[in-house]
């Protein structure tokens, strides 16, 4: 995702680019729920899920672009590797999972491996750009609180009937931010490479992604499943150097291997899988 995001953002803005995927995704996923029988939430459990789309998709991706805005990338990759923390914490304060040792320690070690993939000697807490890493750091802390409310609404409602109320959730949001955007920022010429960008980013990353993402919550303990969200930055390494041809130095390899030994050893520890509805 982020290797075809890099190039796209260089077209097409940032929030109109958010606002197509959201509904590329709700149009994809929005099939399949009219296939098999259409909506079946009522009308409570629809608001709900739309409040936590708006968390997640409109609340915690603006502030991720705005704080990237006024910050640095390096800081953005930095701060935003928070989020597995607070998906952790969360899932402790909300749903009342233990604080496992094992998965404490799964946590810190798969910390330190993207420590080691995305080198914090790059980012910079210079005081003029305290604005933007404040963003980044709400984009965070609103995406861990999106995690585990989706966890909490999977108790009553399938994953694909969430995901797609959750994008739709999140375009109240967006979508005036994009129009504002739109007055400012000029949109580059989209290419058939462009819009096969913008198609893969809205079916593939989002519809497909984001509902995987949505499953897990449902099945796995919130712990373990913010211990598999550090897995992006390697993967992203990996596709830049395999597409963008980035260097990978030793760090990430010394990330990988962290990461890889915090997800056995957090998933270790006894887990009672759930499954809910969808």
């Amino acid at each position: 995702m982020y290797v075809v995001s890099k190039v796209v953002l260089d077209i097409i803005p940032p929030f109109a680019l958010v606002s197509a995927r959201l509904l590329l995704g709700a149009a994809a996923v929005g099939l399949v729920v009219w296939a098999r029988g259409g909506l079946k939430a009522r009308r409570g459990q629809i608001l709900r899920v739309l409040g936590v789309g708006a968390v997640g998709y409109g609340v915690s991706l603006g502030l991720q672009f705005i704080g990237t805005r006024l910050s640095t990338a390096a800081n953005a990759s930095l701060v935003t590797t928070a989020s597995p923390a607070f998906i952790f914490l969360f899932g402790v304060l909300l749903l009342g999972e233990r604080a496992r040792l094992t998965g404490v320690a799964g946590l810190l070690m798969a910390a330190l491996g993207v420590l080691a993939v995305i080198d914090p000697r790059t980012a910079s807490l210079d005081g003029g750009l305290l604005r933007g890493n404040l963003a980044l750091l709400g984009a965070s802390v609103t995406w861990g609180l999106y995690s585990v409310l989706v966890k909490v609404v999977s108790r009553d409602l399938g994953t694909l009937e969430i995901s797609l109320l959750a994008f739709l959730g999140g375009l109240p949001l967006t979508l005036p931010a994009a129009l504002v955007e739109a007055r400012a920022t000029e949109v580059g010429l989209i290419s058939p490479g462009v819009l096969l960008g913008v198609l893969y980013l809205g079916l593939v990353s989002t519809a497909l992604a984001m509902v995987l993402w949505n499953k897990s919550l449902a099945l796995l303990d919130a712990g373990l499943v913010a211990i598999l969200f550090f897995a992006q930055p390697v993967v992203g390494a990996a596709l830049g150097a395999l597409f963008l041809h980035e260097e990978l130095g030793p760090g990430f390899w010394i990330g990988a291997i962290l990461i890889g030994g915090g997800v056995l050893v957090a998933g270790r520890a006894p887990r009672k899988r759930v499954e809910f509805a969808g």
